[in-house]
């Protein structure tokens, strides 16, 4: 009990050692002074919060924002001194919006706590006292042995000690950890593997030692020593070993493991991907305004305050007779009244601050996002895959995008590779009616004939075919006459690989007669033609990013141990010390030109004793608990050296559709595009050509092969010269990661410089760590631009996780770049419309939600303000407290969010067929210090008109009512609200370009809610009020002909001036967005439903008299309702824009 207080309350302390020690079935020694190590118990916990401490961690996260701690303060002021509005003006806003984000949290804490207890409670098997008791996932404990059943998922990390296998091996696929769909074989130790039975697994004495938890899914080392009877046997462990939480059983019928990482240390639950971190533009300037407003409202504070003590230094003015002064405050500190003033008016006008701005632009970006995921023309319909949102923090940040980082394979190509050429021996093949010719050749075997290959061609087929990590379906393996019938003809065999490129090669070996049969315990068998030969499998050495190559090491039928390598050609030309290393060079690189994937491939011949001194070195280095990558690798390159080169191989990647069309898109709108990838020089080069990266036209600049900081920094200041002789012609640069690595190491201001000036950059053999840092050094550079970066394998995830944007590929090497992204979709196409519409549309939708909420709210406040001029700065309200609580919860708050939800100013095929409007708001054009100035100047404006005009209009004569009673203070208030409500809301209006019933309904409806509730707040005497200065005073101004009057002619007044400048604008200084508006035609969309709309041709005059005509309803409905979502547009099949001159009119859809 007292572990689980400690637990919950994060007082429990961290391990203490590097290594944990587990006793399988936890049998501990018994002799001695043994202190068991503490472990996590299984329980898993994705929830935030618990009963005990969701209301005080609630609050506490919510008024670390400034916004929600400013209201409190100045609730806590209306409550401690004696203020001119009621504590529940300022506490019911805050109250409404604490309350409502604390449903929404509670609610989503709730869901994640049953999925919790659904997946603590599942029932499990575990082995205790000689037999299998079934337990709840929840009670496992580290050091028990688990039984997993068939299709089954492992409720732990465990280390797998037997299956219903002979050898002990079994398949798991883990597609819900990485997406990779392929099934991974993964192997018992040979002492536990024969354990296959609960009663002799019971008798198993074994220690485990291995690394504490750590998240990186592909990294372990450990090591197993199993007593038996007198001996003690050591035998390393690694990922093949671990069973991870999550991943399901597959083609196995059972397995035992024991749990080696619980709960919330396995590394499922240490991947578990928090909310991004990453902060949009908007989110900075919306901080920003509310800091200038701040200062606004400390100004405004600070004045009145000097003011009044100003006003009353005359005798009469400091205490009328109306208002004497009790004889405590006669003698109060001049400092303290000063203060207290001060405070009072700072609650007066604390509702310039726009307390439902932060729930507004959560509930737009939350509900937003889900426009993503149900766009169709962003589905895939052949992989059934739709966009999804991972954050909708950063959805207005698409439109701000100025630098696009992509990997290549995958991302610009559908990572479906063919098999083309290879260079056997220095001789280059292709494939032709299933037999390997030699370039020129084109002799056709008789049909029916197996086609013969030579020995060096032998060889080199069965390099490719043992030399990789491909398996086969296991239906075809286990089946009685295996993938052969009887006839000798093999049926297909279904193979799967994590990489396309091996899976490619071994199906090309398979068609020209070596085929690779499949695996039984620790051998490979291989058909060549026809003839079944079976090798030992001894060693594999992994593949890893630093070496990048692969080994396995082999014993063939006749005895002869044997090493078979493949990687790029960097990597194994330079260790090869025979065979047609020259030709076979020369060949690689015309591989390359033509844009093919490239992989090199030799042997090696190991004589008894060099294997053996090879067995030693290896077990050394996979059994040591510290520093085992680096021995392995010290390791891996002493035996991967005099090698004897065979071959090379040439794979196509094809592009994928509508990459080249893209890549001019994004160029147009001003995006500058770079490529990173690791393939070699020529390859990312040929493709970039290919892609339309780089123009036929363009002056390629090359920075490569640098071995040294003086050559680099060299060819980074001619580079520099060259673009500045040639400034007229566009240049692509090209670097490879050596040389970048220097020049970022001395020169990164120099290199920086070379790079903006290029249209395109290609990156080529770049570490995924490298691609990071690139994306850092740009987002960092002193311009800070906007970067978005575009990936799909687990090599990209650094670079998306660093960028602003990061988007993932739902691709074929696993789904983590999907898991780490803040947006995922199918294809690399689809970036333009995710940029280009929807990046677009909340860009404008949230940066006009933003400044609308600063406008109303000076609207509101600044009367509020002018009011003390004629009250003596006594701090009398001018509003209702009832109406200085509801202006910004109830009046004005749906019109705004439906606009920020649908708004389309443009269409979208106009949008996305016109890539250069993404121009118009790049930069944060739309949020800016201008049009934040010219919001504040136009809320300031208009609380003017508010004020003066209803005073000069009722001011000098209050006695309007037709039975002669005069107008009060609360009528005033009311009629400057009134008038207030609707022109705000009548300001959203104008603004609308898009409008849909929903647009209508809120709109109208709020102006309507509005009169509906003061005629019966003011119409009804509510007993639970202690005052009710409102009582009937709306009922009389609505009876008044002369407060209609002013009602109308004060909202044209304001409304006439905002229309005539932009009419004006749009007319003398049209952006391109404007040119773009959509005109109308016979049977298509009108798209000029905004007031202040004009289409080219027409004049102000026009524009405006159409305004007024849409106002006095002369309008034709059918021309008003533009409902983009509605079924009318989506069953339209042509619209025209006007645009330039030169451009046709109209576009077919």
């Amino acid at each position: 009990m007292l572990r689980w207080v400690r637990q919950q309350l994060g007082f429990d302390p961290p391990h203490q050692s590097d290594t944990r020690t587990i006793y399988i079935a936890n049998r501990f020694p018994q002799h001695g002074h043994y202190v068991p190590q503490k472990f996590a118990d299984n329980r898993i916990v994705s929830s935030k919060y618990t009963v005990w401490n969701f209301v005080p961690k609630n609050l506490f996260e919510q008024f670390r924002r400034v916004a929600n701690f400013y209201f409190l303060i100045i609730f806590l002021v209306q409550l401690m001194i004696d203020t001119p509005t009621s504590p529940i003006t300022s506490g019911l806003p805050l109250f409404f919006v604490i309350t409502v984000t604390a449903i929404k949290q509670g609610y989503e804490d709730w869901l994640r706590h049953k999925a919790d207890n659904e997946v603590n409670g599942a029932p499990v098997y575990v082995v205790r006292s000689g037999g299998l008791v079934k337990t709840r996932s929840k009670n496992i404990r580290v050091g028990d042995i688990v039984r997993v059943a068939k299709d089954e998922t492992f409720p732990v990390d465990l280390v797998l000690l037997s299956s219903d296998r002979v050898d002990g091996s079994c398949h798991v696929t883990t597609a819900s950890l990485d997406g990779e769909t392929n099934l991974k074989t993964h192997v018992a130790v040979p002492e536990t593997a024969v354990l296959q039975s609960v009663a002799n697994l019971d008798k198993l004495v074994a220690v485990i030692e291995c690394q504490q938890p750590e998240a990186d899914l592909y990294r372990f080392v450990g090591r197993i020593t199993v007593s038996q009877q007198t001996e003690e046997i050591v035998r390393p462990l690694g990922p093949e070993s671990l069973l991870l939480r999550g991943a399901r059983l597959k083609n196995t019928k059972e397995i035992f493991g024991v749990a080696v990482y619980t709960g919330m240390e396995t590394k499922m639950a240490l991947n578990y991907k928090s909310k991004s971190q990453k902060r949009s533009a908007v989110e900075k300037s919306m901080n920003s305004f509310l800091i200038i407003y701040l200062i606004i409202l400390l100004f405004e504070a600070i004045l009145s305050t000097i003011l009044k003590y100003a006003w009353q230094a005359e005798e009469k003015w400091d205490e009328p007779w109306y208002n004497g002064k009790t004889e405590h405050e006669r003698n109060s500190s001049k400092i303290l009244r000063f203060i207290s003033d001060f405070l009072a008016f700072l609650v007066l006008y604390n509702f310039i601050i726009p307390i439902s701005l932060y729930v507004t632009v959560e509930m737009q970006k939350f509900l937003g996002s889900f426009f993503i995921g149900w766009d169709l023309d962003l589905y895939h319909e052949e992989t059934n895959q739709r966009a999804q949102v991972n954050t909708s923090d950063l959805n207005e940040e698409l439109g701000q995008v100025e630098y696009v980082f992509t990997d290549k394979t995958g991302t610009l190509t559908e990572n479906e590779m063919q098999f083309r050429e290879c260079s056997i021996n220095g001789i280059k093949y292709q494939e032709v009616n299933g037999k390997l010719t030699p370039e020129g050749f084109s002799e056709d075997s008789p049909d029916g004939n197996i086609p013969s290959l030579m020995k060096e061609e032998e060889l080199f087929l069965k390099a490719v075919c043992l030399c990789h990590t491909v398996q086969i379906n296991a239906d075809q393996t286990d089946s009685a006459d295996g993938p052969w019938h009887a006839n000798g003809i093999a049926s297909p065999l279904e193979y799967y690989a994590s990489s396309p490129d091996e899976k490619a090669l071994v199906e090309a070996a398979s068609r020209v007669g070596v085929v690779f049969t499949g695996t039984t315990g620790d051998s490979m068998e291989v058909k060549s033609l026809g003839k079944p030969e079976r090798y030992k499998l001894l060693h594999v050495l992994e593949f890893d990013p630093n070496r990048r190559r692969m080994s396995v090491i082999v014993e063939s039928p006749s005895g002869e141990k044997l090493l078979f390598t493949k990687g790029a050609e960097s990597s194994i030309l330079p260790r090869s010390k025979s065979g047609e290393i020259d030709k076979t060079r020369v060949h690689v690189d015309e591989f390359a030109l033509k844009g093919l994937r490239t992989l090199c491939v030799a042997y090696r011949r190991f004589t008894p004793e060099e294997y053996q001194e090879i067995g030693k070195r290896l077990h050394e280095a996979r059994t040591a608990l510290q520093q085992r990558e680096e021995r392995l690798s010290d390791v891996f390159n002493f035996i991967e050296r005099d090698l004897e080169l065979l071959g090379a191989t040439g794979v196509e990647d094809k592009l994928q559709d509508k990459v080249q069309e893209t890549i001019e898109a994004l160029r147009l709108a001003g995006i500058k595009v770079w490529v990173l990838t690791g393939d070699k020089h020529e390859t990312a080069v040929s493709v970039s050509l290919s892609c339309g990266h780089f123009h036929r036209t363009m002056n390629i600049l090359e920075l490569v092969q640098h071995k040294s900081d003086s050559t680099c920094a060299e060819q980074l200041r001619q580079l520099a010269k060259r673009i500045k002789e040639d400034h007229v012609i566009q240049h692509g640069l090209v670097v490879d990661g050596t040389s970048l690595s220097l020049a970022l190491r001395e020169h990164e201001k120099l290199f920086m410089e070379v790079c903006k000036n290029c249209s395109a950059v290609l990156c080529c053999r770049m570490a995924p760590l490298q691609k990071a840092k690139v994306v850092r050094l740009l987002k960092t550079s002193p311009e800070k631009p906007i970067t978005l970066a575009i990936g799909d394998g687990a090599n990209d995830v650094s670079m998306i996780q660093e960028a602003h944007v990061g988007i993932g590929i739902m691709g074929k090497e696993g789904r983590q770049a999907v898991r780490n992204s803040d947006y995922a979709i199918a294809r690399f196409k689809f970036l333009s419309k995710l940029l280009f519409v929807h990046g677009h549309f909340y860009y404008i939708r949230i940066a006009t939600l933003v400044q609308y909420f600063f406008y109303k709210n000076v609207c509101f406040i600044t009367p509020q303000f002018l009011y003390q001029f004629f009250c003596l700065f006594s701090q009398q309200t001018l509003y209702d407290s009832v109406y200085l609580t509801l202006y910004n919860i109830c009046f004005t708050s749906l019109p705004v969010l439906i606009y920020s939800l649908f708004e389309q100013h443009v269409h979208p095929h106009v949008l996305q067929s016109k890539p250069v409007l993404y121009r118009d708001i790049s930069k944060n054009a739309h949020l800016g210090f201008k049009p934040f100035l010219y919001w504040t100047i136009l809320g300031f404006f208009h609380a003017f008109v508010f004020f003066y005009g209803s005073y000069l209009l009722m001011g000098e004569d209050t006695s309007l009512l037709g039975n002669g009673q005069m107008f009060g203070n609360w009528t005033f208030g009311t009629l400057v609200f009134t008038v207030m409500v609707i022109t705000v809301t009548m300001k959203m209006a104008l603004e609308t370009h898009f409008w849909t019933w929903i647009n209508h309904f809120v709109t109208w409806g709020s102006i309507v809610f509005y009169f509906i509730f003061s005629l019966f707040y003011g119409g009804i005497i509510w007993p639970f009020l202690h005052t009710q200065d409102m009582y009937f005073v709306f009922v009389q101004l609505l009876s008044s002909g002369s407060a209609w009057f002013a009602i109308i002619l004060i909202v044209v007044a304001c409304l006439f001036i905002d229309v005539v400048k932009k009419v004006l604008y749009r007319h003398l200084r049209p952006t391109s967005t404007e040119k773009a508006q959509l005109t109308e035609t016979g049977s298509g969309i009108n798209c000029l439903d905004s007031m202040c709309c004009f289409s080219d041709g027409e004049t102000a005059c026009t524009s405006v008299r159409r305004m007024l005509e849409r106002l006095m309803g002369r309008c034709s409905p059918t021309r008003v309702n533009r409902c983009g979502i509605s079924l009318n547009s989506l069953c339209c099949r042509r619209f025209s824009y006007k645009l330039e001159p030169d451009e046709p009119a109209a576009i077919d859809v």
